[in-house]
């Protein structure tokens, strides 16, 4: 999947990804990389919003998996089951979302686990950018429903 082909996915389908304005940068099986202005996502205190902070951290580890299973050819349900986000100092720009998984040696075992079960379930971690610099971390833990083939 390509970079304009999972924004267009994005914008289409989860509708805050197209109102925080956010822009895929690079799509690799290895990490996501999402960007985002500051304007739409702006506080009281001219800093970005922690919940827009969050929710391009979600929507990074999301795509992640996304991008993992489209090229497993595997077609799931993809839901957030539980997250953290640590917010290690104010963003005052644009930022930026990189996610990865946390084990990458255990997707097999998660796509077996799909595959027998029709559910399983995989942790995917994400730094919060900003101008290059770490501002915040998320790790989540995503379910994946179903089991077809695409």
């Amino acid at each position: 999947m390509t970079p304009p082909e999972l924004e267009l996915y994005l914008h289409a389908h989860i509708p805050l990804s197209a109102a925080m304005q956010v822009h895929v940068e690079t799509v690799s099986e290895e990490s996501v990389l999402l960007s985002a202005p500051l304007a739409p996502n702006i506080n009281h205190r001219e800093t970005v919003f922690g919940g827009s902070a969050s929710a391009l951290t979600i929507l990074s580890a999301w795509s992640l998996l996304h991008v993992r299973l489209r090229a497993s050819g595997v077609d799931a349900r993809l839901v957030i089951q539980s997250n953290r986000m640590d917010y290690l100092k104010p963003v005052a720009g644009a930022f930026a979302a990189r996610s990865s998984l946390s084990n990458a040696g255990q997707w097999q075992g998660f796509l077996r686990m799909l595959e027998r079960r029709g559910r399983a379930r995989s942790t995917v971690v994400a730094d919060l950018v900003d101008r290059g610099e770490v501002a915040g971390r998320f790790e989540g833990e995503f379910v994946a429903l179903g089991y077809g083939a695409s």
